[in-house]
């Protein structure tokens, strides 16, 4: 494993000060061929013009995040889940495992602290380090029965409405199945690692996230009786949009998206392809809720 990304958040200072210390220490132990992304590596050289005692160390080219993606044995994360997110997309069919450096706020899936950086990389680079599969999605637009486009998504694909809040009607069907026309301000489909997302501020339950399954959670039902639900991840399912509205909006992973008209299907499968994302052995899900979650606190 010689070939190593790093990808941070944009303009995060953090990740800045992290990276004085990170590429120092992966030269250090014989690990030279580095992809660092292009803002991160042009404020560093900046630093390298300023002061020369930088520049043996952070003389480093920067590449476009898809060039880091397909160069790369293992990718080092610096931000948020966002970050992460954004990330496993980059890497989908690539099968590169994931390090994620919790610089965020909240962090269900970059779950190494920053204090733990180094000891983390020890266990990733010498093969000590677990890698837990986890499953992604993939979402169709077909209009008039032609494909207009595609996303992957690890966290959630979301069907919502814009600026005006009214209900909205989505046919969804469950393997070519009937199920019901929902009713409400929007649909989430989920993956377990999505869960505690979007899906758990709607009312949605937490899935284990190693889980092979999807959740379906309605946002707001007009229908009390209307709720989430979850299913094989081997099964389809068809959302068909019957409302004429200009606002209607699908959102994926909630950062990239497009319009929807009525009649469009919106139809999502479980990838073929999984992310693949480094976990400390000292890592307990169950901790994470109660701290990420608050649980047990008055």
């Amino acid at each position: 494993m010689k070939h190593i990304g790093i990808i941070t958040k944009p303009a995060k200072h953090e990740a800045l000060v992290v990276l004085r210390e990170l590429i120092p220490w992966l030269k250090w132990h014989g690990y030279d061929k580095i992809y660092l992304d292009k803002d991160a590596a042009a404020v560093l050289s900046s630093e390298s013009a300023i002061s020369p005692a930088f520049s043996p160390v952070f003389s480093i080219k920067g590449y476009e995040k898809e060039d880091i993606a397909a160069l790369s044995q293992l990718i080092i994360v610096l931000g948020g889940d966002g970050t992460m997110l954004s990330v496993a997309r980059l890497t989908a069919g690539l099968q590169t495992p994931i390090l994620g450096i919790n610089l965020g706020s909240l962090g269900f899936i970059t779950e190494i602290h920053r204090h733990e950086i180094f000891d983390a990389l020890l266990l990733v680079l010498s093969d000590q380090c677990p890698i837990e599969e986890r499953v992604m999605l993939e979402a169709y637009v077909k209009r008039q029965g032609e494909l207009v486009t595609k996303y992957v998504a690890l966290n959630d694909v979301v069907i919502n409405k814009g600026a005006l809040a009214r209900i909205f009607d989505t046919e969804t069907l469950i393997d070519g199945r009937y199920v019901t026309t929902f009713k409400a301000d929007g649909l989430i489909v989920a993956t377990p690692t999505g869960s505690t997302a979007y899906s758990l501020s709607a009312g949605g339950p937490i899935l284990y996230p190693t889980l092979r399954c999807m959740l379906i959670t309605p946002i707001c039902s007009h229908t009390l009786t209307n709720r989430p639900i979850v299913i094989e991840d081997s099964m389809s399912i068809e959302i068909v949009i019957k409302s004429e509205s200009e606002d209607i909006y699908l959102t994926v992973d909630g950062q990239i998206g497009r319009n929807l008209c009525c009649e469009d299907i919106v139809e999502v499968k479980k990838a073929p392809f999984v992310a693949r994302l480094y976990m400390p052995y000292t890592r307990d899900y169950f901790q994470v809720l109660r701290e990420k979650l608050k649980w047990g606190e008055r």
